[in-house]
């Protein structure tokens, strides 16, 4: 059966979107030692770490999060591409009118033209994804980790010896019912948006949008029961599923064809995502023109005239239900 690569770094195969696995995935503890995935050898320290985003991807945006609810923003500095994706990846196309609009920085470490020179830095002849976060560590110039879920999780816990931030995400007690969020959340919304709307057959688009909005039913239900995903506390797996919820409506909804419903007709994740949002520091992650440009303007395939449509405005600050309903 034919692959074909596409511009993402990914393929698609008989009309169905791959997702390819990151690559570096080592671990930043708190002294240096192995992690919980078996791989250590980066010590948490102020200031020695760095993270390559982008405002629109939502891969990277859980980074964001993580850096702002443990206190990393002092300890931790950003670099924030351009929002437009074209033929050699993420770029650090940056001037005073796109740092306005889209909260672009360039590469305020190396003064870089694209992201893909980090990833040529570390391997000459590397040729996997040039995605998205990247946590680079700034005093051996080398990658650490280019899988949002494993940053979060150093996020996590690393450096709460430096920060005396001890809010636990991922705490022992409910990591069973994360992981098991998670691969619900994953495979069905978080890349089921993807799998929608970069689908290239009507059996491959039928299959996945209907697999994504039936997960969607799910998580309402259940969230008419309970305040979070896993029960009364919010987790990680709160997280991976919101930086997906805050693009819907606008993004998704339209671009990614994912239309059966607008998001703000499921009462109950409606008002979790708003809930969410209101977070103290979450709003000061999420740039919705950077969202917006990047997605629309940088699918050609998808969008080629790369037109930006205007959206409905989304009203974050409009007062959620959900103390009422869990009070």
């Amino acid at each position: 059966m034919k692959s074909v690569k596409n511009s993402w770094n990914s393929s698609i195969k008989d009309g169905e979107y791959q997702r390819k696995e990151s690559q570096f995935r080592n671990w930043i503890t708190t002294d240096g030692s192995a992690g919980i995935t078996g791989r250590g050898g980066f010590q948490a320290e102020a200031g020695r770490y760095h993270l390559y985003v982008s405002l629109a991807c939502p891969w990277a945006h859980r980074t964001l999060i993580f850096r702002q609810l443990k206190g990393l923003e002092d300890l931790i500095t950003v670099s924030v591409v351009h929002p437009d994706m074209h033929e050699n990846g993420w770029s650090f196309k940056h001037d005073e009118e796109s740092a306005k609009l889209y909260g672009t920085t360039g590469d305020n470490l190396y003064d870089g033209k694209f992201i893909s020179e980090k990833y040529l830095a570390q391997d000459p002849d590397y040729s996997g994804v040039n995605s998205v976060p990247v946590l680079w560590d700034k005093k051996d110039k080398v990658i650490v980790n280019n899988e949002s879920s494993e940053i979060i999780r150093m996020f996590n816990s690393a450096f709460n010896d430096i920060t005396g931030n001890t809010l636990d995400f991922y705490p022992e007690h409910l990591r069973e019912k994360i992981d098991h969020e998670n691969e619900l959340v994953y495979h069905k919304i978080n890349n089921g948006v993807y799998k929608t709307g970069f689908a290239t057959t009507q059996e491959a688009y039928d299959k996945n949008v209907n697999e994504l909005f039936a997960a969607l039913e799910q998580i309402d239900e259940k969230l008419s029961k309970q305040r979070y995903l896993t029960g009364d506390e919010i987790t990680e797996a709160d997280w991976r599923l919101w930086a997906t919820l805050v693009r819907f409506d606008s993004v998704y909804h339209t671009h990614f064809k994912c239309n059966l419903k607008l998001i703000k007709e499921f009462s109950n994740i409606y008002n979790y995502m708003l809930e969410l949002f209101q977070v103290p520091n979450v709003a000061k992650t999420v740039n919705e023109a950077h969202i917006k440009r990047h997605y629309y303007a940088s699918h050609v395939a998808i969008n080629p005239y790369g037109i930006v449509p205007i959206a409905h405005q989304q009203d974050w600050t409009a007062q959620h239900n959900r103390d009422k309903q869990f009070s």
